[in-house]
């Protein structure tokens, strides 16, 4: 049986692909694989910043419709990148291992911790990573910075950046941890929801499929992204406004880190809690709901005042 897997062509899209390939021929060694790539609109278009896009599917409306096409079998996404909704008639399979989820700095200086960016030139492409360096640091400036890890390393030559804030999963899985100055607490500095998860994605009647992607499920992964996918949906916005959330698992329960903020930075707003994983959804959306209802309180202060 041969599985044509549809991904983007981005030097870190292929090998996270060849990564979720390697485990599954480890465990179905009878199967057969054939790449096909596939340029979504966020690769093509790299002058306008992530959040200023009013498409959350940037990054994998074009591969969803190769698979509803039935032109490849599979998709491999970056799972922060997927909207919170499903597509109609795809799903995801069963979740990979994970990498880390934490942001780092990647710089020409000798960096230790936060504190240490102060009076800094750094470049980002999320909002939320914004947002955060503006909340620890008064003394900064952040420069909106796009394309793939690669790229974005260069520009603190080509652009005279101080530094570039990353994901240390991308730069794992593409051997450059070694470029890494500065690896953030993701209790403080929150990460992207899913930050360092795969989708694999998948037709939704595809049981065959579904099977195969079962015999590389992750269990810890699985209940990380159950929670964070879980508030993602609740809040009900894209990457135009800056949220975040982190979980940590031990045992039997699970300990979910989560922020929110508006789009100009006015407010960010944090939160935690913790449940037994069975509960891992509803973690998810009671601290959603939370955090929705403080924004609320706050933007009526802000109109009484005025």
């Amino acid at each position: 049986m041969k599985i044509k897997v549809g991904t983007r062509g981005s030097n870190l899209a292929l090998i996270q692909t060849n990564l979720v390939i390697k485990e599954l021929k480890e465990n179905n060694p009878h199967l057969e694989f054939e790449i096909k790539v596939i340029k979504t609109k966020g690769d093509i278009i790299l002058n306008v910043p992530l959040h200023k896009f009013n498409d959350n599917g940037i990054f994998s409306k074009e591969i969803e419709t190769a698979l509803l096409n039935k032109e490849i079998d599979l998709a491999v996404h970056s799972m922060k990148d997927m909207p919170s909704r499903h597509t109609k008639g795809l799903t995801f399979g069963s979740v990979p291992k994970g990498e880390d989820p934490r942001d780092v700095i990647v710089s020409k200086k000798i960096i230790n911790s936060l504190s240490d960016l102060e009076g800094c030139l750094i470049g980002t492409g999320s909002v939320r990573r914004d947002v955060q360096l503006k909340k620890f640091i008064k003394n900064i400036e952040v420069k909106s910075i796009r394309g793939n890890i690669e790229s974005r390393m260069n520009k603190i030559e080509t652009e005279n950046l101080d530094g570039v804030m990353l994901a240390a999963a991308g730069l794992k899985r593409a051997s450059y941890e070694s470029r890494i100055s500065c690896f953030l607490d993701p209790k403080l500095f929150i990460p992207s929801p899913c930050q360092g998860i795969l989708a694999l994605q998948i037709r939704e009647e595809d049981e065959e499929i579904k099977n195969i992607l079962k015999t590389i499920e992750h269990y810890e992964t699985s209940i990380r992204a159950k929670a964070e996918r879980a508030f993602l949906k609740k809040l009900g916005v894209g990457c135009e406004f800056p949220m975040g959330a982190y979980t940590e698992i031990n045992d039997e329960s699970m300990t979910l880190y989560a922020m929110y903020g508006d789009e100009n930075g006015r407010f960010l707003l944090t939160t935690k809690g913790t449940a037994p994983i069975s509960q891992a959804e509803n973690l998810g959306i009671m601290l959603a709901e939370e955090l929705i209802e403080k924004s609320h309180e706050l933007s009526s202060e802000r109109i009484t005042e005025e």
